[in-house]
């Protein structure tokens, strides 16, 4: 019995501990019903979150959402980006219009060309192509210059160096490409002269020519390969490759900036919105650049001379005019050295200028400082002095052939004049470092200065002073 007791009591406790440990249900919360006829307080009408407009998403991404406002100064890039994409713009729109009325056969090329001409529109839109695809090749050079003297070539922006100079290839592949396409005199023989360039280059440049040309001589394949590379191939290189270029501009950080001499991190610089402070400068100069390139449409036709005779030959045959410093040069060395050897050199450096040893930061200065800006006005004084010294040697003094006749011309107007360059370059550079002290990045700025301007030279003596036969005279 006692025991029947005690096993109840445990039961009864048991049941008590797992009803107090079960919550009370809740009941839900029931609004109160509103009697009728008293005023029930208004309800705010949830907030509509403003989605960004199309152009904004654009913007969002080709511009980052702020920008620094040190960036905003037109000294710092001189808009020549952002030019060279209006252009790029201005070709695809006259161009797309042109191919309306061209026929790309050797038959109707020069007619469909000379029928667009007649009619006020279409002369006008030939023009506006021909000088924005000119323009364009200066801008895009600029550009590289801008970005040079600029320091914005080191870290981390090295590889985009490398993307950029591509991309102004494509640029001048793309000017010669369509340079033939009108089929007239000027063009027929600027491009065989481009062309037959590439016979210099041992062992493999008969091959690389007849492949460009489609056979011997430049012809009715030639002009099929050169439309072509002109509307298709080149135009979808150059947008990928542009697309990547200003991808690697903003995972760089967009702009280069001063910074503060010394060590330590550069101050965080104050943000502002891109639109509209960024995106008003770049209007404004697109249109006073479109407006130019209008206004030079109206001025000045685009050349056309009769059409193309591969048997008439005009004197003197000059490639175009941003391949002439290349043709001035065969004037002087052998043809080796002049399409090969020289090029190929100018290329190297250029490609390997991000990846040398500088052992200090760039200041993000034009010059990098008031040194290098002295070092670089040496550097293009002292080749406006020798560039054209020794044209003039050349063509009226000294003739290294005749003067070592027993030496192949490879080397005595080819290998000897090369080293002689090359001991002037390193000389100078030692000179530069030594006379006024100028550090590692100052040094090649002052020998970079010195070849571009030596060859700027070269392409406007080949571009004016060059008449019959390709001899010296005033323009």
């Amino acid at each position: 019995m006692g025991i029947s007791m005690g096993k109840k009591k445990q039961v009864e406790r048991k049941a008590a501990r797992s009803t107090a440990a079960t919550p009370a249900p809740v009941m839900a919360r029931v609004p109160p019903v509103p009697q009728p006829g008293t005023l029930q307080p208004s309800v705010a009408p949830p907030t509509k979150v403003k989605k960004p407009s199309g152009f904004s998403m654009l913007l969002l991404h080709v511009h980052p959402r702020m920008v620094p406002e040190e960036a905003l100064q037109f000294t710092r890039t001189c808009g020549l980006g952002g030019m060279a994409v209006v252009l790029l713009v201005l070709l695809a729109g006259t161009g797309a219009l042109l191919l309306l009325g061209y026929e790309p056969s050797t038959e109707r090329a020069y007619d469909s060309v000379m029928s667009l001409r007649d009619t006020a529109v279409g002369g006008f839109i030939r023009n506006i192509h021909f000088w924005a695809a000119n323009a364009l090749v200066l801008v895009a050079f600029l550009h590289l210059l801008r970005v040079f003297y600029t320091g914005a070539y080191h870290a981390p922006r090295r590889f985009n160096w490398v993307i950029g100079l591509l991309l102004l290839g494509l640029v001048l592949a793309s000017n010669f490409t369509g340079y033939l396409l009108p089929w007239d005199q000027l063009a027929f023989w600027a491009v065989t002269i481009g062309t037959g360039m590439l016979e210099y280059v041992p062992l493999v440049g008969p091959i690389l020519e007849a492949a460009l040309r489609g056979g011997a001589d430049v012809g009715p394949k030639t002009l099929s390969i050169f439309f072509v590379l002109h509307i298709a191939i080149l135009p979808i290189l150059g947008a990928i490759l542009a697309s990547f270029h200003f991808w690697l501009v903003r995972k760089g950080g967009g702009v280069i900036l001063p910074r503060p001499p010394g060590p330590g991190p550069a101050p965080r610089p104050t943000l502002v919105p891109t639109s509209p402070n960024l995106v008003f400068r770049e209007m404004v100069v697109a249109l006073v650049l479109i407006a130019g390139v209008l206004l030079t449409a109206a001025s000045f036709d685009a050349p056309l001379l009769a059409q193309a005779n591969p048997g008439m030959s005009p004197n003197p045959a000059k490639a175009p005019w941003y391949f002439m410093g290349i043709q001035e040069l065969l004037v002087h060395l052998h043809p080796t050295f002049a399409v090969l050897v020289v090029p190929l050199l100018a290329v190297a450096f250029l490609v390997f200028l991000p990846y040398l040893k500088y052992g200090e930061a760039p200041s993000g200065l034009w010059f990098h400082s008031p040194n290098g800006r002295r070092t670089v006005l040496v550097a293009a004084g002292a080749a406006l002095l020798v560039a054209p010294a020794a044209i003039l040697a050349y063509e009226y003094v000294l003739d290294l052939p005749k003067v070592l006749p027993f030496l192949p011309q490879a080397v005595s107007n080819g290998l000897l004049p090369m080293g002689v360059m090359v001991v002037l370059v390193l000389g100078f550079s030692a000179l530069i470092q030594r006379r006024w002290g100028a550090s590692n990045i100052e040094a090649v700025q002052a020998v970079f200065t010195l070849l571009m301007v030596g060859f700027l030279v070269l392409t406007v003596t080949g571009v004016f002073f060059r008449g019959t036969s390709m001899r010296l005279a005033w323009p």
